[in-house]
């Protein structure tokens, strides 16, 4: 898998547990993109991996072999009548926002998942993260949902938007 110059594709896999996990807290401690409060320790990067078992996943490397981003697909709801809707996540490193990395990571588990009989892909989203709200409809996404003052992280209360992507 390869889209963009220098930058390599493949499955999440247990060797990128650092890289990861320091990429989720990055975004745990300056937004409201991912929603802990508090930074999570390296055992976490599990629960990543039982999320996205029989999911696609993602990681972006660049050519040095750091992380760039990593994005995965997990059960919305596990009753089989949900099989073929999946949520997604998917965090960059902020020096590599804007370049078009988002979009191939997405378009890589929209064509995994699809291949796997997945036909719709949810993002729940704080409200504060409008960055991802207006990623999400330029990538044809739209609102579908929307849950008020749901959420509270570092005192500050947001709502969840859902939006959906028929693919």
């Amino acid at each position: 898998m390869s889209d963009i110059p220098g930058i390599t594709f493949s499955q999440i896999s247990e060797t990128e547990r650092e890289a990861v996990i320091n990429l989720f807290n990055y975004y745990i401690e300056h937004s409201f993109a991912a929603y802990p409060e508090q930074k999570v320790p390296y055992e976490f990067y599990s629960h990543f991996l039982e999320t996205c078992r029989s999911y696609p996943s993602i990681v972006a490397r660049l050519a040095d072999g750091s992380v760039a981003g990593f994005g995965l697909l997990r059960a919305h709801n596990p009753m089989p009548a949900f099989r073929h809707t999946a949520e997604i996540t998917y965090f960059i490193r902020p020096d590599m926002t804007g370049r078009g990395l988002g979009a191939t990571m997405l378009g890589h588990l929209e064509a995994a998942g699809k291949a796997q009989g997945i036909s719709t892909i949810l993002a729940s989203i704080s409200s504060l993260n409008e960055g991802s709200i207006r990623f999400h409809a330029r990538n044809g996404f739209s609102e579908c949902g929307r849950f008020v003052k749901v959420g509270i992280k570092k005192g500050v209360v947001f709502d969840t938007v859902w939006m959906q992507k028929i693919i």
